[in-house]
């Protein structure tokens, strides 16, 4: 029998014991999760990723009533970012939700979509990307890679 993969993250029960850079990531996050277009799920997720020129570019999840027209916080925010910074590393990704109906105890964790596609951009740039996922009542998941997440991702690189 071969080894399993051994997954690392780190958990926190809120934001104080994270450097000025993650909190300003998370407050991003936060802030787009507020302008999400969610009328049908009622689920507000906001995404930040912070680029190795400390740029940090934004996005939010888009539904549509025609159900697989949407997309998700991470896709929007990853492909922005991409678009328009396409020579530049992504560093980390914060990633956070609102829900209208009930206080989130759990942080959101990507799709399977998202994970394939922060794996193609960790594979791209050979660099790893963290994955801080808060929840509304501040419990945090730190990854430090995409791997965590997804360790057997497809990848042609």
């Amino acid at each position: 029998m071969k080894n399993c993969k051994q997954i690392e993250y780190e958990e926190f029960d809120n934001i104080d014991s994270l450097s000025e850079t993650d909190r300003l990531l998370l407050q991003t996050a936060f802030k787009s999760a507020e302008k999400a277009y969610a009328p049908y799920s009622k689920y507000h997720v906001g995404a930040a990723i912070l680029l190795d020129n400390n740029e940090i570019i934004a996005g939010n999840n888009q539904e549509n009533a025609a159900y697989p027209s949407g997309q998700c916080a991470e896709r929007v925010t990853a492909f922005y970012a991409s678009a328009i910074y396409p020579d530049q590393t992504m560093k980390a990704i914060a990633i956070t939700a609102i829900s209208e109906e009930s206080n989130l105890s759990m942080p959101p964790f990507p799709c399977g979509s998202c994970r394939q596609v922060l794996a193609e951009y960790e594979s791209r740039q050979q660099q790893p990307i963290r994955i801080i996922l808060y929840a509304q009542n501040g419990h945090l998941i730190i990854f430090k890679s995409v791997q965590d997440l997804l360790p057997w991702a497809f990848v042609t690189h």
